[in-house]
């Protein structure tokens, strides 16, 4: 098969891709585990963007309360990368837990421990999270730094100054 007929197939069927390829780290992060009893940030599949973090300690969230809540990892990425902290989509849709200020940013240059704001989202449930449950996810990315240019006018856009709602969306109350 030539590169030609197997684009747009899965990964899986993909005769140039094997599966030690598909998924593999393209990037060594260095990990500092600050409680032996957990375990690292993990991919649950191949090629997965998340790496799953968890909680360091049992927490029970109240209907709409938030925490911050410890994952006993600590990183140094390297200069160029960025570490963003989603919710995880399960948790979010079956519970209504969710990351407060998500995605969360953990900058290169940050070597603390990574602690997620969580919030119960539910109106009349609580959550029980417990140590070593998977609470967020941990997508890294390389972040391009820009130079500001001043300038007297910007340049024109379709856009222009529409800000929200500008483009429509649900039809007026009734």
């Amino acid at each position: 098969m030539t590169e030609e007929t197997t684009a747009g197939k899965p990964p899986a069927q993909q005769e140039t891709a094997t599966a030690a390829e598909y998924g593999a780290a393209t990037l060594t992060v260095e990990l500092k585990m600050l409680d032996d009893g957990l375990e690292p940030p993990s991919y649950a599949h191949p090629g997965d963007a998340g790496a799953d973090l968890r909680a360091r300690e049992d927490v029970v969230l109240e209907p709409g309360e938030r925490r911050l809540v410890p994952t006993g990892v600590s990183i140094a990425l390297p200069d160029g990368f960025v570490a963003l902290i989603h919710p995880r989509s399960g948790l979010a849709t079956k519970h209504g837990l969710t990351v407060v200020n998500a995605p969360g940013t953990v900058d290169a240059g940050y070597r603390g421990e990574i602690a997620v704001t969580l919030l119960n989202t539910d109106l009349r449930q609580a959550i029980e999270l417990k140590r070593g449950d998977r609470i967020a996810q941990m997508v890294i990315q390389r972040v391009e730094y820009a130079r500001f240019l001043p300038v007297q006018e910007l340049s024109g856009s379709v856009r222009g100054g529409g800000g929200f709602g500008s483009t429509g969306g649900f039809g007026a109350p009734v």
